[in-house]
């Protein structure tokens, strides 16, 4: 008993582990409600913020959000990066699968068949309606989205060196618990370095209750999280003193279609 117990336990840390990213293969499943028709978190963007831009998204899972901002609001270019090359190949399977439903002929009431749905990639589940809406984009997305296996704190391979829009959503809290506060800064000058002058970026941090819901997911998350000294109530003063943003304002987190203990606030900063 006391060997199926241990083994039990193994298993468990080693799935958690293999997550220490917050690399979650079902991570939109999970967050939003599969009744909600898109994103609620589009809800609080604006076409003028993406519109004809080059645009950046950071820690883009499986890509939903990064196609969904490429279709509802029609960017010049969207670059989707995410440090697991598993989500990234999910990512391009996903745009793969939009691009052919944006081809499809109009119905006779200007919709096109499958509009408001879309599958991941095999083993990946099913993830509900897609967010936005094919028509509303005159674009192509194979010619708009790309995807990029990377780490933000590296150097990333981009035709595109400077960007009018970058997106962070949930993504500070992994990069706090494995790279410590330098890792957070990093982070930071990095999203200040590649926003163009006036360019926007928005933040959504995570709670610092959830980095202690999750700092048991592996050795250096727990060591991290104990020197952790920049907590996100100091974010803004990091973000405007020391970063050097000129303005950070609270654009209201989702609240419908989020499961609990996600309505987080969203944060556009200026450069």
């Amino acid at each position: 008993m006391a060997e199926k117990a241990e083994e039990k336990t193994h298993k468990r840390k080693r799935r958690k582990e293999s997550f220490i990213y917050g690399n979650y293969r079902s991570y939109y499943g999970y967050r939003i409600d599969r009744n909600v028709s898109e994103d609620p978190r589009l809800a609080l963007m604006k076409k003028e913020w993406f519109e004809g831009k080059d645009c950046l998204d950071v820690g883009c899972n499986q890509g939903l959000i990064t196609i969904s901002i490429a279709k509802k609001f029609g960017c010049q270019k969207i670059l989707g990066v995410d440090i697991d090359t598993g989500l990234i190949e999910a990512a391009q399977w996903n745009l793969r699968k939009a691009a052919r439903t944006q081809s499809q002929p109009l119905t006779s009431n200007g919709e096109r068949p499958l509009d408001n749905q879309i599958t991941l990639s095999p083993g990946q589940g099913k993830v509900g309606p897609l967010e936005g809406e094919f028509q509303v984009n005159k674009g192509l997305l194979p010619e708009q989205v790309s995807f990029q296996a990377a780490n933000i704190l590296d150097t990333m391979r981009s035709s595109i060196e400077v960007y009018d829009t970058i997106l962070c959503l949930s993504v500070t809290k992994w990069i706090h618990l494995n790279w410590g506060d330098d890792g957070l800064i990093s982070l930071f000058v990095k999203i200040w370095r590649l926003l163009r002058p006036g360019g926007i970026s928005l933040l959504e941090p995570q709670p610092w209750s959830s980095y202690t819901r999750n700092r048991g997911v592996s050795e250096v998350a727990k060591r991290n999280y104990s020197q952790i000294a920049f907590t996100p109530d100091c974010f803004r003063d990091l973000l405007l003193d020391k970063i050097g943003f000129r303005s950070m304002e609270e654009i209201s987190g989702p609240s419908e279609g989020i499961v609990t203990g996600f309505k987080r606030p969203i944060f556009l900063l200026r450069k």
